[in-house]
């Protein structure tokens, strides 16, 4: 099973939020998920990114990928730098 993490799409029309949902690669973008484990909200000034970097790093080991746009926003929010320094730490 492919598991991807990416945006899953909430609001009303014009008024966007995104939750950052580990998800079946299969699966509808709004449609069934595994886990959540943030969001983003574009509308605010600046736009807010949380995300809970142990649940992250637990499904990037556990070969979960991520999209573009979330991979965006993981760099943007600063955990993807991060989670690649504790990599190349583990590695030696």
């Amino acid at each position: 099973m492919a598991v991807k993490i990416r945006l899953k799409r909430m609001g009303a029309k014009g008024d966007p939020f995104y939750r950052i949902v580990v998800a079946d690669a299969r699966s509808p973008r709004d449609g069934r998920f595994i886990e959540e484990i943030g969001y983003y909200d574009p509308l605010r000034e600046p736009p807010e990114i949380k995300i809970d970097e142990a649940k992250a790093r637990i499904w990037m080991q556990k070969g979960a990928r991520l999209t573009e746009t979330a991979r965006a926003l993981f760099k943007r929010a600063g955990v993807l730098a991060r989670l690649t320094a504790e990599r190349v730490q583990e590695r030696g």
